[in-house]
């Protein structure tokens, strides 16, 4: 098929969709595909208005590619796409919205409050709120951004204040929420809509204090252990609440959904991640690999789930 390939983008995560995207690329074309690449920027979008293939593979993350952006342009020139829609993909990068289905689908979530950045003359006053309803330590991170860029776990007052810039920086909404201590897992989710499956389960060790940007993205900046080191019984209940997740937020396609694990053995999700990383060091091609799917044999099978969806 003709596939073109959407990478790169203006968010904070552009070098990892770069990656992202070269591997995506590496794959499709050992795979027998025709593959365009495209360098995604909003104000080129004639970019996209032009193409002429039969699928578009989104390999771009954050704002402009995970929200539902770029998926509501391709619905509207008709072009298919590989993964979740406008509605599923808006929600799932809205934090604190995606947080309240799941509390309504039964999965557990740490306790948080949204703080709208212009409903305050000076972050001071919003420091001032938070002071008052949360105790020590808790996080404060951007609503709507991924790979924990501009998060902050605050484990002493006196970060507040440069915690809530640096939060502010990217996005106008900010999510506080209780700080969740325990084992990070997450687990990857694929098939069609009612027929979705959980892959195994990827337990995270970070080398740094928590699994922060540099964990995630540089070689050796964490160690993932597939399957996670949890109970039978765990297992099925952590694989379950993912594929609950992704689909309470109508995903579709792939997913890959991240908990906390804590001492009680209370799995508690973070987020669904709609477009999860597709490079070298990430999650979800280490899961499929355990149950036999080489990287390029797992870009063929969303292929293959899309044009099946149509």
């Amino acid at each position: 098929m003709k596939i073109a390939v959407l990478y790169g983008g203006t968010s904070g995560e552009r070098e990892v969709s770069l990656s992202t995207g070269k591997g995506i690329i590496e794959a499709l074309e050992k795979n027998g595909h025709e593959v365009t690449g495209i360098d995604f920027h909003p104000e080129r979008l004639d970019e996209i208005l032009k193409l002429e293939v039969d699928l578009v593979f989104i390999g771009l993350h954050g704002r402009f590619g995970e929200d539902g952006r770029i998926q509501g342009l391709l619905d509207m020139i008709g072009l298919p796409y590989v993964g979740s829609g406008v509605l599923a993909s808006a929600l799932a990068m809205d934090k604190s919205r995606a947080k309240q289905i799941f509390k309504q689908a039964g999965i557990p979530i740490a306790q948080s409050n949204a703080y709208a950045v212009d409903q305050y003359e000076t972050l001071n006053e919003m420091e001032v709120d938070i002071k008052e309803n949360f105790t020590l330590p808790f996080v404060i991170k951007p609503n709507q951004e991924g790979s924990t860029l501009g998060l902050t776990i605050v484990r002493e007052w006196s970060q507040v204040a440069d915690a809530l810039k640096n939060a502010a920086d990217s996005d106008d909404v900010i999510l506080v929420e209780d700080y969740i201590s325990g084992k990070e897992v997450t687990v990857p989710v694929i098939g069609l809509k009612g027929k979705e499956q959980a892959l195994p389960i990827i337990e995270i060790i970070p080398k740094g204090d928590h699994y922060d940007f540099a964990s995630k993205y540089e070689p050796g900046g964490s160690e993932h252990i597939v399957p996670a080191r949890v109970s039978d019984r765990l297992t099925e209940e952590i694989q379950q609440f993912a594929v609950h997740a992704h689909q309470a937020l109508g995903c579709d396609v792939y997913s890959r959904v991240d908990f906390i694990l804590t001492e009680e053995d209370v799995p508690v999700i973070l987020e669904v991640n709609t477009l999860p990383g597709m490079t070298p060091t990430s999650l979800f091609p280490d899961s499929a690999s355990k149950i036999g799917w080489s990287y390029d044999e797992m870009i063929e099978r969303f292929v293959e789930l899309t044009m099946t969806r149509k």
